[in-house]
């Protein structure tokens, strides 16, 4: 359920954008308890490879960055705990430093070919390695690992697929196009059978 997501998201001037634009709004919402990661999101989660993650500065100034690994290198730990390793990047520590002024974090998980979406809100905490080596090992990236990073969830929603474009990755192009190119030699196989018997 999105509950606790839109609680935060509807604000009072979303609310009049939205009765502005439509003539009423979604809220508010009644007060509840946080979204949780259920079946479904931990298998979107840990299938992913990729996800944008916003921080805020001291100035209110959001920043976006795309983080990437192998897949299920964000890793569910339970129903409202994400986890990954921070591995040596361009040593900006721009989102590190934000999150040491705000911890609040939104995620965007993108699920290209199928057209999905999931969009995450959090505290976020940056630990070190060496006082939490059990859990860096778990981790298991692929890269040095300068810290990890954990996201007490707070909101979850699903959004909608309108404009999404299907994307694919190597992988997946070549696992469709070795179908293709089997099939094309069962039909050249075929062909070829028909013509020797002709002659």
């Amino acid at each position: 359920m999105a509950e606790n997501f839109l609680r935060i998201a509807f604000t009072p001037s979303v609310l009049a954008a939205q009765r502005s634009a439509y003539g009423r709004s979604q809220g508010p919402l009644p007060e509840g308890s946080v979204d949780a990661i259920g079946p479904d999101e931990r298998a979107f989660v840990e299938a992913r490879d990729s996800f944008y993650m916003a921080t805020v500065n001291e100035a209110g100034w959001p920043y976006v960055q795309h983080r990437g690994g192998p897949p299920g290198f964000l890793r569910v730990l339970d129903a409202h705990t994400l986890a990954f390793a921070d591995v040596r990047g361009n040593r900006q520590l721009v989102s590190a430093g934000n999150l040491a002024h705000d911890a609040r974090v939104a995620l965007i998980l993108v699920d290209y070919p199928r057209r999905a979406r999931l969009k995450v809100l959090g505290r976020a905490k940056v630990l070190d390695t060496k006082g939490h080596a059990e859990l860096a090992a778990q981790l298991l990236p692929a890269g040095r690992v300068e810290r990890i990073v954990t996201i007490d969830v707070v909101g979850l929603d699903w959004n909608c697929p309108q404009n999404l474009t299907p994307r694919y990755t190597e992988a997946e192009v070549e696992q469709y196009a070795s179908t293709l190119r089997a099939r094309i030699a069962e039909l050249e196989q075929r062909l070829a059978s028909r013509t020797d018997d002709r002659s």
